[in-house]
């Protein structure tokens, strides 16, 4: 190990498994610390992939997504990423949090893009979470020799996800369908896509919204009408997250007692557009659950917006609504193109580095952003719903209604940062706190209280599931 080694004996140092493979190898390195702004062209991105014959190790820049079909074409093979709890049982006989891109460690052969060696140095993660070994790329590759080498990886400078352009996505929304039918479509898109309509329930909920003279015995009218929806209401009041007192005995007791007039409403409309679409039956690896991230992202945003600045504080009721729905284009993808949607799965689980946008890009030219506000805005929701679910991934978004997909956006930065959702983990921009008002005191606060009650909100999540 050379001079750049730890300071001091209690920060996390590379595993020892790790270290003494490499000086047996005679491999030079440095440790490095992980932090934002590092180059993802010399960070090496290590996926163990399988399929009947066995597995394979493939590694790739970081600045590259994975395309499995480019390497069936290469291989011959149908690879998908490993069951998570294979590689979890592989890692932890040598003590490891994550997968070190080190051929020798594994039995499995190497495939790595020829691309990863056109910079001086590499940064590999060392197994030890926060840790990296930087390594020349002249020694790195030494360790290739028995690997083979090939171009498989597509660069993420020619995959550019629409953030800020929505005036483009029905062009591009037509285009995606068009390209997965085989045939030149000339109907209107709301005909081409054939998303069910909004349902009935939902339709009388969205006028209870809005009519300011809506009283406590116009919506117990409409839930009592959805014996499904009836149950579910009296079920969140009587939740351990509500600890209501005393038993509730109908749909007016939980909504007068407990859950009030607002939260009524948003979470029944919430339902209601849930049971439009039903939950894929392929997801990838290790995703939490679409309801639970739902729940816990609405609970979150219902945190920071009660600690935002009151002047500047959204309407709660909403913002609960946009974290409620915030991936309902995940279930718009699965419906308008099931056929495709296990590879968009299975990429997923082999570009873990990689957020969602990229890998919906490439494959079908949108973005569930795109299709999941195209479809609130053609069901007449909420501008604000439809902004919210548009610009969530883009912090920056300072346009009309601002605060809505910057709740969004910091919401899900924060439980993905808690290992809550899907995608890369990464620093929260600053400018993100500030526009929003909010310190990332406050914000860290509103994760700590929704996941002190984790229990009783996953058993909210389960009867969203069930219902």
């Amino acid at each position: 190990m050379t001079e750049l080694a730890r300071a001091t004996d209690t920060s996390p140092q590379p595993p020892a498994v790790i270290t003494q493979l490499l000086d047996k190898l005679a491999v030079p390195y440095q440790v490095r610390d992980e932090q934002p702004g590092l180059d993802p062209a010399q960070r090496v991105q290590a996926v163990l992939l399988e399929d009947a014959i066995g597995a394979l190790l493939v590694l790739f820049p970081q600045n590259q997504l994975l395309d499995l079909k480019r390497l069936a074409e290469l291989t011959g093979r149908q690879l998908t990423a490993i069951k998570p709890e294979r590689q979890e049982r592989m890692l932890g006989k040598h003590g490891l949090d994550q997968l070190p891109a080190l051929p020798a460690l594994t039995s499995a052969p190497c495939l790595y893009d020829e691309r990863l060696l056109q910079v001086p140095q590499l940064l590999i993660d060392s197994g030890q979470a926060g840790v990296l070994l930087e390594i020349p790329s002249d020694a790195f590759k030494g360790l290739l020799s028995k690997a083979s080498a090939a171009r498989f990886g597509e660069p993420l400078t020619g995959i550019r996800p629409n953030l800020d352009r929505p005036d483009d996505d029905r062009a591009e929304i037509t285009q995606a369908v068009q390209a997965f039918t085989a045939r030149r479509i000339q109907q209107r898109l709301e005909e081409t896509i054939e998303i069910p309509p909004l349902p009935e329930t939902a339709q009388r909920i969205i006028k209870l919204r809005v009519d300011p003279n809506a009283t406590v015995d116009d919506i117990t009218g409409v839930v009592e009408t959805d014996p499904a929806l009836a149950a579910q209401v009296v079920s969140w009041a009587a939740s351990p997250y509500y600890a209501a007192p005393g038993k509730i005995r109908s749909v007016e007791d939980a909504i007068v007692r407990v859950l009030g007039f607002d939260l009524v409403i948003n979470l029944a409309l919430g339902l209601a557009l849930g049971k439009t679409l039903s939950l894929p039956k392929d997801q990838p690896q290790q995703t939490t659950p679409y309801w639970h991230q739902a729940i816990y992202t609405a609970a979150v945003i219902e945190g920071l917006t009660r600690a935002m600045p009151r002047a500047v504080r959204p309407e709660a009721g909403l913002t609960y609504l946009a974290g409620l729905l915030h991936n309902f284009g995940y279930l718009v993808l699965a419906h308008v193109f099931p056929p495709h949607f296990s590879l968009i799965c299975r990429h997923l689980e082999a570009n873990p580095h990689l957020s969602h946008g990229y890998i919906e890009q490439h494959l079908l030219g949108i973005s569930r952003e795109q299709i999941g506000a195209w479809l609130m805005r053609h069901w007449d929701m909420p501008e604000e719903l439809s902004t919210a679910l548009r610009f969530q991934h883009d912090p920056d978004y300072r346009g009309a209604n601002a605060a809505y997909p910057n709740l969004v956006s910091l919401a899900v930065r924060l439980l993905r940062n808690r290992g809550i959702g899907a995608g890369p983990q990464g620093p929260i921009p600053a400018s993100l706190y500030e526009g929003l008002g909010l310190s990332r005191e406050k914000a860290e606060e509103a994760v700590d209280k929704v996941l002190a009650a984790e229990a009783a909100l996953r058993e909210l999540a389960t009867q969203y599931q069930h219902v």
